[in-house]
Protein backbone atom coordinates (compact mmCIF):
# COMPACT_ATOMS: atom_id res chain seq x y z
CA UNK A 1 0.00 0.00 0.00
CA UNK A 2 3.07 2.22 0.55
CA UNK A 3 4.41 2.32 -3.01
CA UNK A 4 0.80 3.15 -4.37
CA UNK A 5 1.99 7.33 -5.27
CA UNK A 6 4.80 6.35 -7.57
CA UNK A 7 5.26 8.49 -10.52
CA UNK A 8 4.29 5.73 -12.79
CA UNK A 9 0.89 5.06 -10.90
CA UNK A 10 -0.03 9.12 -11.20
CA UNK A 11 1.30 8.93 -14.75
CA UNK A 12 -1.41 5.93 -15.41
CA UNK A 13 -4.42 7.74 -12.68
CA UNK A 14 -3.48 10.93 -14.90
CA UNK A 15 -4.20 9.19 -18.51
CA UNK A 16 -7.19 6.90 -17.18
CA UNK A 17 -9.00 10.30 -15.80
CA UNK A 18 -8.41 12.01 -19.42
CA UNK A 19 -10.08 9.68 -20.86
CA UNK A 20 -12.99 8.78 -18.52
CA UNK A 21 -13.35 12.95 -18.12
CA UNK A 22 -11.77 14.50 -21.66
CA UNK A 23 -9.96 17.21 -22.57
CA UNK A 24 -12.92 19.53 -21.56
CA UNK A 25 -13.66 18.83 -18.17
CA UNK A 26 -10.55 18.43 -16.64
CA UNK A 27 -10.08 21.86 -15.76
CA UNK A 28 -13.35 22.56 -14.42
CA UNK A 29 -12.69 19.48 -12.29
CA UNK A 30 -9.09 20.93 -11.22
CA UNK A 31 -10.66 24.18 -10.69
CA UNK A 32 -13.45 23.24 -8.43
CA UNK A 33 -11.27 20.97 -6.42
CA UNK A 34 -8.84 23.51 -6.21
CA UNK A 35 -11.50 26.19 -4.80
CA UNK A 36 -12.83 23.27 -2.59
CA UNK A 37 -9.55 22.68 -0.92
CA UNK A 38 -9.07 26.40 -0.51
CA UNK A 39 -12.27 26.94 1.26
CA UNK A 40 -11.23 23.77 3.62
CA UNK A 41 -7.88 25.39 4.22
CA UNK A 42 -9.81 28.72 5.35
CA UNK A 43 -12.88 26.88 6.93
CA UNK A 44 -10.16 24.90 9.07
CA UNK A 45 -7.89 28.34 9.66
CA UNK A 46 -11.27 30.02 10.60
CA UNK A 47 -12.01 27.09 13.40
CA UNK A 48 -8.94 26.92 14.78
CA UNK A 49 -8.43 31.23 15.11
CA UNK A 50 -11.66 31.08 16.60
CA UNK A 51 -10.95 28.95 19.32
CA UNK A 52 -7.43 30.38 20.14
CA UNK A 53 -8.78 34.08 20.74
CA UNK A 54 -12.29 34.65 22.89
CA UNK A 55 -14.68 36.99 21.03
CA UNK A 56 -14.61 39.93 22.86
CA UNK A 57 -18.23 41.87 23.01
CA UNK A 58 -18.65 45.23 24.12
CA UNK A 59 -21.95 46.01 26.01
CA UNK A 60 -24.38 48.39 24.96
CA UNK A 61 -26.32 50.54 27.48
CA UNK A 62 -29.93 50.63 26.79
CA UNK A 63 -31.20 54.44 24.75
CA UNK A 64 -33.47 55.88 26.81
CA UNK A 65 -35.37 57.70 24.24
CA UNK A 66 -38.93 58.64 24.30
CA UNK A 67 -41.51 59.52 21.53
CA UNK A 68 -43.33 62.61 22.31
Amino acid sequence: MGDLLQPWHLAVLGVVAFFFFGARRLPELGKGLGEGLRGFKEGIKGVSDASAAPAQTTAVPPQNTKLQ
